[in-house]
């Protein structure tokens, strides 16, 4: 039977959305320390975009479970 939001399966989107959040902070946080290890001092901007790498991937967990555990299950 098809729910309000159609066949989304909410387990699999939390899932997802949390490996992909966690893919990005272990790829900010490997670029930094290549970076670092290989050029020496980075430039602001590649510091900048790893770090962003490394927040982003946090929110982009964080909202995951949020959007995809909690409020459309409870909304269906």
């Amino acid at each position: 039977m098809s729910g309000r939001y159609g066949n989304l399966d909410y387990s699999r989107a939390v899932k997802t959305g949390v490996i992909g959040g966690a893919l990005l902070v272990v790829l900010g946080f490997l670029g930094e320390e290549a970076g670092h290890l290989l050029f020496g001092d980075l430039t602001g901007l590649l510091n900048t975009t790893f770090t962003a790498l490394e927040f982003g991937g946090v929110i982009v967990g964080m909202i995951a479970v949020f959007i995809f555990g909690i409020a459309l299950p409870l909304t269906e």
